[in-house]
């Protein structure tokens, strides 16, 4: 027998192995597709009911919640509405524009004793009749005599509640912050801007405050409208040696040596 008939005889049987061989590969394929996709979907079914499980949980757990819980269907008849510029400045003590009646139920949550007003214009009869009734006395630093004596120039100067705010009222108004008798206090003013920061600006200094840390709480109180120059030069000037303070009656956040 020739080669070329002996070729010619074995090329049936290895086009028949090749065709058994890919025949099984692709069986082989198929089989492990189909076990793929059954653990697909049995990975898919079994996290639709964990999904399923967990939402059944949480709905339970605000059901619990609402047991007690009830549908609002009207605005509430008791509005507690802070005052404009409203801030705390140490425990007990706070800052803010000129409270209204709308700001009642609010400053009824302060429990204060004293209220230091730093407006230009008197408080309305109807805020100074709800001071009287929850006995809280209200301190008009400025603006309630025509003249004052001035100790530190020695003479009288004259004190008008549209004139800007002075050594001697800041004074007088430091000394009443720094003594705790009168907590809880407000210090107020218009807008709660100019008059109350020159104030709390030099409460700062009396604190020991650097002047960048006190001129950037003065300015974020001011907003778009920014700081006036002379009241952070009135700050900057303040003679802070001029406040007198009781050690026994100091707040608790002021540290002040025994005399």
């Amino acid at each position: 027998m020739s080669i070329e008939q002996s070729q010619s005889q074995d090329h049936p049987q290895r086009s028949s192995d090749s065709a058994n061989h890919r025949s099984s590969h692709e069986a082989a394929l198929k089989c492990e597709e189909a076990v793929q996709s059954a653990q697909e979907v049995e990975h898919s079914h079994s996290q639709q009911s964990t999904i399923k499980e967990e939402e059944e949980l949480r709905q339970q757990h605000i059901e619990q919640r609402n047991t007690n819980l009830r549908k609002i269907t009207e605005p509430p008849v008791l509005r507690i509405i802070p005052p404009l510029n409203f801030c705390p400045v140490e425990k007990q003590l706070y800052r803010s524009g000129q409270p209204s009646t709308i700001n009642q139920s609010f400053l009824n949550q302060l429990n204060l004793k004293t209220i230091i007003w730093l407006a230009s214009e008197e408080p309305s009869d109807e805020f100074l009749d709800y001071c009287a009734s929850q006995a809280i006395q209200v301190d008009f630093v400025a603006g309630m005599n025509d003249f004052e004596f001035d100790k530190i120039h020695n003479r009288h100067v004259s004190i008008n509640p549209w004139d800007s705010l002075n050594e001697s009222t800041i004074t007088k108004a430091l000394e009443l912050i720094v003594d705790k008798r009168n907590y809880p206090m407000l210090v107020c003013c218009g807008m709660g801007r100019h008059r109350t920061g020159t104030v709390v600006g030099c409460l700062r200094r009396f604190q020991g405050w650097n002047l960048a840390s006190v001129s950037e709480e003065y300015r974020r109180f001011v907003g778009a409208r920014r700081g006036r120059i002379l009241v952070e030069l009135l700050i900057e000037g303040f003679d802070i040696s001029t406040v007198r303070v009781d050690p026994q009656y100091a707040p608790d956040w002021l540290k002040v040596k025994p005399a």
